[in-house]
């Protein structure tokens, strides 16, 4: 009888070894195939740049190719979907930014966009500039405001899209100033700008990335920059906090979220590669060239920030009412 007991333990211990040993395991090897990262926007902007980049660097670290899929469409939800509805097996990620937080309240994605996903890491923080054509009587904000007071509603103002992070951080600049102008919404930030070099547009707010060239070139004027503080690729730029409005320091961010249920070992293995990508020298000084801020941090950290941009966007909306056009 003892004996058969014995041999029942160690029958049951094995059994559970062999239960645990396919996830650990799994973990161990991963990565054991190439891995994807669907990026919700067009070839070719910044957001696009960015998902390249980290691609890249990730994959001389992991020892596999990380593939970018651009996938845009529906503010974004269409990437998002095929992103977060995938098998959480560690193979799949998607690269968000701040209108990913937005989508959540304006529209009515099939996902749950803070339960149904991990976060992995954020990538950067992009300060947005407040610019004008140089044809506008206003060379600083206070005198932007002045004019828009004087003649409500009259300059036109271009965005990305209705409900993207610049119409919404623009709205936030004017609700602040307790001053209205013309939104003018384009299918992307390239048709919006040209329209604003042509004249056709008196506003724009756009990331650095974007901006900096013009206005180091004379054919932009900025007013000011959602940064906390003056950056050393545009050290003339002041901040909104400067002249005034301290609430105003909504940026263009960008990290990697997969889908919930991503083995925490892997999690914490990406993060980890994730972090020291962004702070490795050349990676943080390539993007500090074009005004961008490497990131890092912990996983903990950016769902923080994930639900603090939700939170933001939540309370402006419902206070002042703001629809999609």
């Amino acid at each position: 009888m003892a004996r058969l007991m014995m041999q029942r333990r160690a029958l049951l211990a094995a059994s559970g070894a062999a239960v645990l040993a396919p996830r650990g395991a799994f973990a161990q090897a991963w990565p054991a195939r190439p891995l994807r990262l669907i990026a919700p926007f067009a070839p070719g902007g910044g957001s696009d740049f960015t998902s390249r980049l980290i691609a890249e660097k990730l994959t001389a670290r992991l020892g596999q190719t990380m593939i970018v899929e651009n996938k845009p469409g529906a503010g974004g939800n269409l990437g998002a979907e095929a992103a977060i509805k995938s098998p959480p097996d560690g193979y799949t990620y998607l690269t968000i930014s701040g209108s990913y937080t937005i989508n959540a309240i304006l529209h009515k994605p099939s996902f749950d966009s803070l339960n149904d996903i991990v976060a992995i890491g954020q990538f950067t923080d992009e300060p947005i500039v407040l610019t004008v054509n140089p044809a506008v009587p206003a060379k600083t904000l206070a005198e932007l405001v002045a004019l828009c007071k004087r003649e409500p509603g009259k300059l036109t103002y271009g965005s990305s899209g209705p409900g993207g992070l610049l119409h919404l951080g623009t709205e936030l600049f004017l609700d602040a100033a307790g001053i209205k102008a013309t939104h003018v919404p384009y299918r992307g930030t390239a048709l919006a700008l040209a329209d604003l070099l042509a004249g056709n547009l008196q506003m724009l707010s756009g990331g650095t990335t974007t901006m900096l060239p013009y206005i180091k070139s004379g054919k932009l004027r900025a007013l000011a920059m959602s940064s906390r503080k003056r950056l050393a690729a545009a050290p003339d730029i002041p901040s909104y906090g400067e002249q005034g409005y301290p609430a105003l320091d909504f940026n263009l961010w960008h990290g990697m979220i997969g889908p919930k249920g991503i083995p925490a070992e892997i999690v914490a293995r990406l993060n980890a590669e994730l972090d020291a990508v962004l702070k490795s020298p050349d990676v943080s000084s390539r993007l500090a060239e074009d005004g961008v801020i490497a990131v890092g941090g912990t996983s903990d950290a950016f769902m923080a920030t994930i639900r603090a941009e939700v939170a933001r966007w939540q309370d402006f909306i419902q206070r002042t009412g703001l629809k999609l056009e």
